[in-house]
């Protein structure tokens, strides 16, 4: 713990800085985001993470590892990858509050469009914060394809996960690349127009196609809306 004593503190008593000293820094949390959605190799992290360095991420590595937060996959040869702590596990839920608000301003932010580097696996940590189980309007199942990254939305009794990889079964298919997507979330473009233009795909039955919008927040709900068609020309059924 030597190296948490000798850097900077907020010298606050209070749990918010606290927490912000030691996840506080550049980097750190974008380490945490990659890191959840499952252990990583170190060459899989320096990837993910165009622009940090390799002796900073070496040197953020070391400090999230002090602290509890990540742990190496080898103890005898660090490079070789590392994975969530309990403590960093406990991370989630402000990780995703925080995407959360950062989908809410994107489309605020003039040079959002502009962004060189959007990644795939963002997406599913992305939908996991934009679902919310109160918005559930049946049992279903919802797979994903952004860019070749697949993962699914199960809605059951209530409760909503975000699981990677194919579903065993879907009700609705969706394809889409990593910038439609993003612009989906940030709500910088509407979803029916992004069906209806190509840009995105649905594979099922078109009355799922409001449910899942509603479910993540790019629609309303469906069972206020009488006489309401969803476009279905264009899906792929």
């Amino acid at each position: 713990m030597k190296e948490q004593r000798e850097r900077r503190t907020y010298g606050q008593q209070c749990g918010l800085a606290y927490a912000l000293d030691i996840v506080g820094e550049r980097w750190t949390l974008l380490i945490v985001r990659e890191l959840l959605n499952g252990p990583r190799r170190y060459g899989e992290l320096v990837d993910a993470l165009p622009g940090i360095g390799t002796n900073l991420l070496a040197d953020r590595l070391a400090f999230m590892t002090d602290a509890g937060i990540i742990r190496p996959l080898d103890e005898r040869r660090r490079t070789a990858g590392y994975e969530l702590a309990e403590r960093g596990e406990r991370l989630r839920e402000s990780v995703l509050a925080l995407a959360r608000f950062g989908l809410s301003v994107m489309a605020d932010r003039p040079d959002a469009s502009r962004a060189t580097i959007t990644r795939a696996s963002w997406a599913a940590l992305a939908i996991e914060a934009m679902v919310d189980p109160a918005r559930a309007r049946a049992d279903e199942t919802y797979e994903f394809d952004v860019d070749g990254e697949v993962f699914h939305v199960t809605a059951h009794a209530g409760s909503v996960v975000t699981r990677p990889g194919p579903a065993d079964g879907h009700t609705l298919r969706i394809g889409t690349d990593a910038r439609t997507f993003f612009d989906l979330g940030s709500g910088a473009l509407d979803p029916i127009e992004a069906i209806l233009s190509g840009a995105v795909t649905a594979s099922g039955p078109p009355a799922a196609v409001p449910r899942c919008l509603f479910l993540l927040g790019l629609g309303g709900d469906p069972h206020a809306r009488s006489g309401t068609r969803v476009p279905v020309a264009h899906h792929r059924v």
